[in-house]
């Protein structure tokens, strides 16, 4: 006889690792921005809040980032647990609070798409407000270079949130068109 539960369970577990691949595939394609790289980790990680619920989306996105300081190269800029402190560290910090958020309020009612925006855009700010505070502290604490408040609004923000607004706009469409097929009877 099958055990439902185990199959949900075990889909459960391929979904949550499909999306930590996909976040570290999302770091291998960039965009050069000076600073703070643009990539479609955010991408990524939108997604997983979305379609995996808050507590499974942050946990393929922590399951990134604990890979990441193991030593695994899946971060932009290589791995190891000496990227704590990298100035961007505080985004992928920011990804798995983000994911988390994004799951949060797009599952909070009927998961339609006023709420995966609003989630997406919620976790949005989640990433850039500790991104942006990580970058801010670590350039002046531990690098010794601090840098200023209209550059970091302008590197770390200005020039990359365009990009990850239009992100946002494709993770609710693609959202919205898998979510009924993964959610199908018999899914998770």
């Amino acid at each position: 006889m099958i055990d439902i539960n185990n199959i949900n369970k075990t889909k459960s577990m391929v979904l949550t690792a499909m999306f930590t691949a996909l976040i570290t595939a999302g770091a291998y394609i960039r965009i050069p921005v000076p600073v703070c790289p643009f990539t479609l980790q955010f991408l990524f990680t939108t997604l997983a809040g979305i379609i995996l619920g808050k507590n499974k989306g942050a946990a393929a996105t922590a399951l990134y980032v604990i890979l990441g300081l193991a030593g695994l190269p899946v971060f932009t800029g290589g791995g190891g647990i000496g990227y704590v402190l990298q100035p961007t560290f505080g985004y992928l910090i920011g990804f798995i609070a983000g994911s988390y958020i994004t799951g949060c309020i797009a599952h909070s009612g009927k998961p339609d798409t006023k709420h995966i925006l609003i989630g997406c855009f919620t976790g949005l700010a989640v990433v850039y407000a500790l991104g942006m505070l990580y970058y801010y502290m670590i350039s002046a604490v531990y690098l010794r270079d601090p840098i200023g408040i209209g550059a970091l609004f302008l590197y770390c923000f200005v020039l990359a949130v365009p990009g990850d607004i239009a992100l946002c706009l494709l993770s609710t469409t693609l959202a919205k068109r898998l979510m009924p097929v993964i959610y199908a009877k018999g899914t998770i």
